[in-house]
């Protein structure tokens, strides 16, 4: 069990450092104006009009950077800093959420395969940490338990990972629609795209942590098995 502290403390540590710098770099970049004064509420709106969709709700949400599209709802979901907030900063976190209701209308992918698994996970995310614990101190008797838990924590791995590429591409669509219609200049593209990166970052770390910790409970497996 000591492996499974060591690995959440490192991941913890490295996720509170990559948390900081986010915040730390939307800070700084909500002092900088777009070159239009938009806000973020009015820049997904132009958004999802140069794209043609229609039908998709605009609300702000409570929280700092806690921002996120709902598929199911057709909403994108702002937090006040970016819903009413006319900076570089805004203007990047608005477009990348619009950047997944474009996804969505365009049945993106990966965005489709990440949906799909929505049920599973969030019934997995319910009970497997009750199941490989279970299976751990049955490891003797009943290795089949820890195996069904390994499983069931296979599949949140799965869906972090699967949510890499739809994330970078939501951020992709993001800055280059930015640049193409000049609500950023040269100067805060590259502030726009800082952001962003450290956004991706988040979510890069969170699935290399549940890939390692997959990795340990299956060695965990293999290793009383053997």
């Amino acid at each position: 069990m000591i492996g499974i502290w060591l690995i959440f403390i490192v991941f913890m540590l490295i996720s509170w450092l990559v948390s900081n710098q986010l915040k730390s770099r939307f800070k700084k970049y909500s002092h900088i104006s777009t070159s239009n004064g938009m806000s973020g509420k009015e820049v997904a709106e132009k958004m999802l009009r140069d794209h043609g969709i229609m039908g998709i709700r605009i609300g702000s949400v409570q929280g700092q950077l806690s921002d996120h599209y709902n598929p199911a709802e057709k909403t994108i979901n702002l937090s006040k800093d970016v819903y009413f907030g006319r900076n570089v900063a805004a203007a990047a976190v608005a477009a990348h959420e619009t950047g997944h209701a474009i996804q969505h209308a365009q049945a993106y992918t990966w965005l489709n395969m990440r949906s799909a698994l929505v049920p599973i996970v969030s019934f997995s995310s319910k009970w497997m940490q009750w199941v490989l614990l279970a299976g751990i101190l049955l490891m003797n008797t009943f290795p089949q338990l820890l195996l069904a838990g390994i499983v069931m924590f296979a599949v949140t791995t799965l869906f972090s990972i699967i949510t890499l590429p739809v994330e970078v591409d939501a951020s992709q669509r993001a800055i280059k629609w930015l640049k193409t219609t000049g609500i950023t200049n040269y100067e805060s593209q590259q502030k726009a795209e800082d952001a962003l990166r450290w956004a991706a970052y988040t979510y890069f770390v969170a699935a290399l942590a549940s890939l390692a910790t997959l990795l340990y409970y299956v060695m965990l497996y293999m290793g009383r098995r053997n």
